[in-house]
């Protein structure tokens, strides 16, 4: 039970690349730099990065009056 299995490394790339890439598109299209989708796969940060996002403004999108 001390390390992991060559399986388990390979679930764990799998599990990133599938969220990680669409993670780094919708970010890098809200004007964000892509590399914060990093932050996307650390547990109970993630949940503080969607709220942020969703209340921030974001530079993609212009001023509205």
């Amino acid at each position: 039970m001390g390390s992991f299995s060559t399986e388990h490394w390979l679930v764990l790339l799998t599990t990133a690349v599938i969220f990680g890439i669409p993670l780094w598109r919708i970010v890098a299209r809200t004007g964000h730099p892509g590399i914060m989708a990093i932050l996307f796969l650390i547990p109970l940060v993630n949940i503080g990065v969607l709220w942020w996002l969703a209340y921030s403004k974001w530079p993609s999108m212009p001023e509205q009056s």
